[in-house]
């Protein structure tokens, strides 16, 4: 290992901390650029030892359309789920569904786990503690649960795996 990566563990943390710490201040004063390189250096130092390994992106430029199609979700669902609140209430079905999992790693469960949240009208309530199923509250429930299922596989999880190789 480099005395530069030994020094530096993540690059990219410590130039945001470097300029975090300079827009806080609002100056580009020489004792904040020396003190804000400082903290830069070693707030990351002390931090390395509690990394965890994490996936990583395989595929980065998936990414960009993975997150044009949960913008996309969200915008489709807020209508939606508007529609569905204003109307009479006997018409939204409430219900949980347990979608078995094929990603594996945190992050990217994670991920999936957020998407289904940022979504208006499900909620991720729980992971699994084996982590191969994921629990998710639904507002309107269909007559099918399969269809809940086939649409997070098909729409996110799918795309996680393929971003993530996993």
């Amino acid at each position: 290992m480099s005395l530069f990566s030994r020094l530096l563990p993540t690059p990219l943390n410590s130039l945001t901390l470097l300029f975090v710490w300079l827009m806080l201040n609002n100056t580009f004063s020489l004792g904040h650029i020396v003190l804000g390189s400082v903290l830069a250096i070693v707030i990351p130092l002390l931090c390395v030892s509690l990394r965890v390994p994490q996936h990583t992106v395989k595929r980065p430029l998936k990414t960009i359309s993975y997150a044009l199609l949960v913008l996309k979700d969200i915008v489709v669902a807020n209508i939606e789920v508007a529609l569905l609140v204003v109307g009479p209430i006997n018409k939204i079905n409430p219900g949980f569904v347990a979608v078995p999992l094929d990603v594996t790693g945190t992050f990217p469960i994670t991920v999936l786990a957020s998407s289904v949240t940022m979504t208006p009208g499900t909620v991720s309530a729980d992971i699994s503690k084996d982590e191969k199923w994921l629990y998710v509250h639904v507002l309107n429930m269909p007559e099918d649960e399969q269809e809940v299922i086939a649409l997070i596989k098909h729409r996110y999880e799918s795309r996680i795996k393929e971003i993530f190789g996993c």
